[in-house]
């Protein structure tokens, strides 16, 4: 541990010009005293570290001192390619790898381009959650994340979807982990299938010493992208007829699936001489397509299904009432 520190403690000294002792306790997560026994720890192993007294003080290396000490652990250099997730990275257990590499880095840049990553982190942040939704970080997620990394074989138990929440056993080859909307899922391969699996539902997970061997040709962007459209699509059980105006078109594909609703509006006939075209449009039931299709208020009239077309009557005569 405290070895992992002196270096840390070299890197930082290597990468800026001076830091005072509140500024590498701060970084180095110990007190001002302890600061001051590693710094004499060392410069008697060598290293010139130095302190000056006084405001402008500050521990400093001598001029011109370089560590070879900048190499990235295989942890840290996969992590540095997602520096640029840190609350993903939180989640997953990764946040002091990727502090260490990002360290490294800037340790073994020129002096004229050790800000890049603060001007890197000034100019973009990704906020991964939806808005209006608190995420909460799975309790099993950093065990999973360490299973993906190391390519570590995992038995896991897991609660299916659905009102039963039945619970199945499996033995998994976990491939990747995918961050959608602030919800973390698994893409695994069980036997010769490969499946996807939220964290959330996961009830328990052992990662065993065996390791399985990846096929070279997973695609986790492709994947991911093909079984996601899948999944949207197989929601679509149902379909609706409304009638919409030229707003009311524009306003469609915000209101439900994307997808689904330029495919329908792209087989439907030009607008009439009214300026409203008929819609054929797939949803996922009439409860859903009903919270949907009422925010487009008088931009959408719905045709079929009568069961449907009765209940925005309704709605539109209590309406009418309240704003009589």
């Amino acid at each position: 541990m405290r070895a992992a520190r002196l270096i840390k403690m070299v890197l930082l000294l290597q990468s800026r010009p001076a830091m005072t002792a509140a500024e590498l306790a701060a970084e180095l997560e110990v007190s001002e005293r302890t600061v001051t026994r590693d710094a004499q720890a060392l410069s008697e192993a060598g290293v010139p570290v130095y302190a000056e007294r006084g405001r402008a003080g500050g521990y400093r290396l001598v001029g011109g001192y370089r560590t070879r000490l900048t190499g990235l652990a295989r942890d840290e250099a996969e992590a540095l390619f997602l520096s640029g997730l840190p609350s993903a990275l939180r989640e997953m257990g990764l946040e002091d790898a990727a502090s260490a590499a990002r360290l490294k880095v800037s340790a073994a840049l020129l002096p004229s381009l050790r800000d890049a990553s603060a001007s890197a982190a000034r100019r973009f942040h990704l906020d991964a959650p939806s808005w209006y939704h608190e995420p909460a970080t799975p309790d099993l997620l950093p065990v999973v994340a360490d299973a993906v990394w190391d390519d570590r074989l995992m038995r896991a138990r897991y609660r299916r979807g659905g009102r039963d929440g039945t619970e199945v056993e499996r033995e998994l080859a976990p491939y990747g982990l995918v961050l959608k909307a602030g919800v973390w899922y698994l893409c695994a391969r069980v036997a010769d299938d490969f499946r996807v699996y939220r964290i959330d539902r996961f009830t328990a997970v052992t990662a065993g010493e065996e390791r399985f061997e990846r096929d070279a040709a997973f695609d986790l962007p492709g994947f991911w992208a093909e079984r996601a459209a899948d999944f949207a699509r197989s929601l679509l059980r149902t379909e609706v007829t409304v009638r919409v105006s030229e707003s009311g078109a524009r306003q469609l594909a915000r209101a439900g699936d994307r997808a689904a609703a330029e495919a329908a509006l792209a087989e439907a006939a030009p607008a009439g001489p009214d300026g409203l075209r008929t819609v054929t449009l797939p949803v996922e039931s009439l409860e859903v397509a009903y919270s949907q299709l009422l925010a487009l208020g008088p931009e959408l009239e719905v045709l079929a299904p009568p069961a449907l077309r009765s209940r925005f009557a309704e709605a539109a005569e209590r309406l009418r009432e309240l704003y009589r």
